[in-house]
């Protein structure tokens, strides 16, 4: 474990939400530590991404606040995010870089990173004969691989996981669930939007279901 990640922890209290004149959610409360994992689980349309994006800091809450490390995200926004880690439904990557192009482009202002870290994080996403393949040529799945190597990169303590199984097959999802693992092991923190189960085996997994 880090030694920044000791003290590292994330709260929710109060959240409510509104879209038009339909409330998604309301006193929402929950908290991760090191090495904890939240699966947020619930039907379509319950709230889940944008409960994400509040999280986040990319939607205001009617009520309610986000804490990391004690202090408020809406006041330490930039430091939150140094910390944080997203993967979304879309990898947001750029379809005429290669994917070792993609990861130097999007991380080379958020940390060092050397050509052996680039290729070591690919390698281990089952990548490594297609670092230099340009980005639209990859398959839907290839994609989704090439953002977990952009998740592993960034060091971050707190990974947020918006449907990470999509696009992958049987061994694609066993990848997601051993790099959560590894991380949860390490000391890092998950919060996990997925329909189905995830494979995580050990203690410090709960469950929060929307409704």
């Amino acid at each position: 474990m880090t030694e920044s990640w000791k003290d590292a922890r994330f709260e929710a209290s109060g959240l409510e939400l509104w879209r038009g004149d339909r409330r998604l959610f309301t006193r929402l409360d929950f908290a991760t530590g090191s090495g904890e994992l939240l699966h947020i689980t619930g039907a379509n349309g319950t709230g889940k991404t944008s409960l994400l994006r509040v999280i986040c800091g990319l939607t205001l809450p009617e009520t309610g606040e986000v804490r990391w490390r004690g202090q408020a995200v809406a006041r330490s926004r930039a430091d939150f995010h140094a910390e944080l880690t997203y993967v979304g439904h879309r990898e947001s990557l750029k379809a005429d870089l290669s994917a070792v192009e993609n990861l130097s482009f999007e991380l080379g202002l958020r940390r060092e990173l050397g050509a052996d870290d680039m290729q070591d994080a690919l390698e281990t996403v089952g990548l490594a004969r297609a670092t230099d393949v340009p980005v639209r040529s990859l398959s839907a799945g290839q994609k989704r691989r090439v953002a977990l190597a952009r998740c592993l990169l960034t060091a971050a303590p707190l990974w947020i996981l918006d449907e990470p199984y999509t696009n992958l097959d049987v061994a694609g999802r066993e990848l997601v669930d051993a790099l959560m693992t590894q991380h949860l092991q390490g000391g890092g923190q998950v919060l996990l939007v997925a329909h189905q189960n995830h494979g995580v085996r050990q203690s410090g997994t709960r469950t929060l279901e929307m409704s």
